[in-house]
């Protein structure tokens, strides 16, 4: 008796969000250290704060800056930051969550929605955790246009979401 894979025949088209991620680590860099008194920035002490500190570490990696004192921060500060982070994969001011999310916007924005013209599309649920809400809802608003029907879980098990009329 032969395997049939009903869900492949059936048309369905499933959209991984989480194989947009490209895996690298997302860390954060709190500048409050860089200020004097972990409170007050001051120019030349940032500067040189700025110079001494190992910019290698981020290589490769999704970098969320921010500052975690309740510090006045002008935005020169974060862009002579940004400036030593040229071996990042990204830079975002803000947390690891604002890192995250800067990226799926990124990729959601590349997405060639047209594919999706008149095909049934679940949206794949239940995975590890890495895709924020905001990156499932932005890929439900870009699917509405363009597909006939969309769901949302395992092709095997989906909550029906939207359909054309």
């Amino acid at each position: 008796m032969d395997i049939v894979n009903k869900v492949q025949r059936s048309g369905i088209e499933v959209y991984n969000l989480e194989a947009l991620w490209d895996g690298a680590a997302v860390v954060e860099l709190d500048i409050s250290p860089f200020l004097t008194g972990g409170l007050v920035l001051r120019e030349k002490d940032f500067r040189r704060h700025v110079s001494e500190h190992d910019w290698a570490l981020y290589a490769g990696r999704h970098v969320a800056v921010y500052c975690a004192a309740d510090a006045i921060v002008p935005t020169w500060a974060y862009l002579l930051i940004a400036s030593k982070l040229d071996q990042a994969r990204s830079v975002v001011q803000g947390r690891k969550a604002d890192a995250v999310c800067a990226y799926f916007v990124r990729a959601l924005g590349s997405e060639d929605w047209e594919r999706y013209r008149d095909r049934i599309v679940v949206i794949k649920g239940c995975g590890a955790g890495v895709v924020p809400a905001s990156a499932y809802v932005t890929a439900m608003r870009a699917l509405i246009p363009v597909a006939r029907k969309v769901m949302y879980g395992e092709p095997c098990s989906s909550v029906p979401l939207w359909r054309r009329r």
